[in-house]
């Protein structure tokens, strides 16, 4: 029996929907009373019900929603851990994880974030290796697996075979400038994980600022206004590809936050959920415009997650546009989606044309 730890965070992730853009500190308060609705318990049951290893693992787990509610069905092996406050805290996790080091575990799971990732790297540091399911709103850190089915087949591989390991970025992402449209980031530390390729997503690069990238982007925005359709709203995702758009149009947009456009004009600013589908409710003709994360190729499921499986189950495919400088998109093997719906992701699946230019189109894959 291989002896493997598990921490969930229960809060993770429930910012994005209604486009907090994290839960760091007392912001998931704010999130519930807003509406939002935890979002990790889908994510650890997608990830246990794809163990294929459980009669090999004895799992130690952390009390309650942070791990023992999830396992009690399924099968595998587990004891509980420590204990826990009623309302978490990252220094739960931070404990639960150093009792767990005390006691031998092979492997440490968590579920989470960013936020989660840092909590983490202070307490084990790179002394156990680590598989992280992604649940958090940005997830820019290089530690975690695509989705939760991957993280699970890296623990099944992990149990029959020796893996090499590697060193991955832990990054601090700044929340409070984030939410004003600052991506603020540093590299934080490293966290060991298993070296499975395709499995792990690939850190965040930055937007890099010359003229040739900046004519790219203004080439890009001049080919979308000339097709954008009269009485069509568009919801604008992040980042600066697509702020490019707006900036030529001479508009404000918000730079990490969904937008919406009609008819030349903004309509609404950094919208949540609630928001976009108040708009679709008032709109016969819809379409998103948005652009992968450079370095890692996400389109949906990382920074954007105000653009739920309901609201893209309402678009459709069809609807969606990609839009990229050629810079961003000639290191991407494919793009992905990681929407927390696997319907969602498997409609999405499959070629894509990506605008990259002026009356310029690259086709890829969408995975997932």
């Amino acid at each position: 029996m291989r002896k493997i730890g598990l921490i969930i965070n229960p809060i993770a992730g429930m910012g994005g929907s209604v486009g907090l853009k994290g839960t760091d500190g007392h912001t998931f308060k704010k999130a519930i009373k807003m509406g939002a609705r935890p979002i990790t318990p889908d994510r650890i049951r997608s990830f246990l019900s794809n163990i294929k290893t459980k009669g090999k693992i004895h799992l130690l787990v952390a009390p309650g929603n942070m791990g023992a509610n999830f396992v009690k069905e399924t099968g595998i092996n587990f004891e509980i851990i420590g204990d826990i406050n009623q309302e978490t805290t990252a220094e739960d996790t931070k404990k639960i994880a150093k009792m767990m080091k005390q006691q031998n575990i092979e492997l440490l799971i968590f579920c989470g974030g960013d936020g989660t990732a840092r909590d983490i790297h202070d307490a084990i540091g790179l002394s156990i290796p680590v598989v992280a399911i992604p649940s958090g709103v940005k997830m820019f850190s290089s530690v975690f697996a695509i989705n939760p089915r991957a993280a699970a087949e890296i623990v099944n591989k992990f149990i029959k075979e020796t893996i090499e390991l590697q060193e991955n970025e832990v990054l601090d992402i700044n929340e409070e400038s984030f939410r004003e449209g600052i991506l603020d980031s540093r590299l934080y530390g490293y966290l060991n994980v298993p070296k499975v390729i395709n499995l792990l997503q690939a850190g965040k690069d930055s937007s890099k600022i010359g003229r040739s990238i900046e004519e790219n982007k203004h080439e890009i925005a001049q080919h979308v206004i000339e097709n954008l359709e009269a009485d069509t709203l568009y919801l604008l995702g992040p980042g600066t590809t697509v702020k490019a758009i707006t900036d030529q149009l001479k508009l404000i947009k918000s730079l990490l936050g969904v937008d919406a456009l009609y008819n030349d004009k903004i309509i609404g600013i950094d919208l949540n959920e609630h928001g976009i589908l108040e708009l679709l409710d008032k709109h016969k003709k819809a379409k998103i415009i948005v652009s992968p994360i450079g370095g890692q190729g996400f389109i949906f499921g990382r920074g954007n997650k105000q653009i739920t499986p309901k609201i893209l189950k309402k678009i459709g495919k069809k609807n969606v546009k990609i839009v990229s400088t050629e810079e961003k998109i000639k290191g991407l093997r494919c793009l992905m989606v990681d929407t927390g719906d696997i319907k969602t992701d498997e409609m999405l699946k499959g070629l894509a044309k990506v605008i990259i230019g002026y009356k310029e189109e690259l086709i890829i894959e969408i995975e997932c």
